[in-house]
């Protein structure tokens, strides 16, 4: 199997939406609001994409200062091409896009949070959140 790699400044929302369906994060992710999926992929400063044979496997979105840290927003990985090395290499190529010497910061999924130890990761134990309101998303 050939994976390509590469920075895709102009991903469809259309493709990113099915991915996050094929990789399970569609559920916890706002895929039955176009409006805010196109923000995402709009205003994200490094996207990543993952292809076998031009179909989209795998995508890692980030928003970065590209000076000081990094926050890797989306890594979804189809889950018929999981435990391949492709999850690694998207957050790889990410820190690498945004700068090296930048901190790359994630919030894992529940069930994916024993993988980024698996990968040379470290926990944080102080994150804090506050919820956004998904009826003001869209006005700043």
């Amino acid at each position: 199997m050939n994976v390509t790699y590469g920075v895709e400044r102009h991903l469809s929302a259309g493709e990113f939406v099915d991915l996050l369906h094929r990789s399970t994060l569609a559920e916890r992710r706002p895929v039955d609001d176009p409006e805010t999926i196109r923000g995402m992929l709009e205003h994200a400063d490094v996207i990543v994409a993952a292809r076998v044979e031009a179909n989209l496997v795998g995508v890692a979105r980030a928003i970065t200062d590209f000076s000081y840290c990094t926050y890797l927003s989306d890594l979804a990985v189809d889950v018929a091409f999981q435990r391949q090395g492709i999850g690694r290499e998207l957050i790889r190529r990410t820190h690498e896009a945004a700068g090296l010497g930048t901190t790359l910061i994630l919030l894992a999924a529940p069930k994916a949070a024993s993988y980024y130890p698996h990968i040379g990761m470290t926990s944080h134990p102080s994150c804090w959140t506050i919820a956004g309101n998904r009826a003001a998303r869209g006005h700043r």
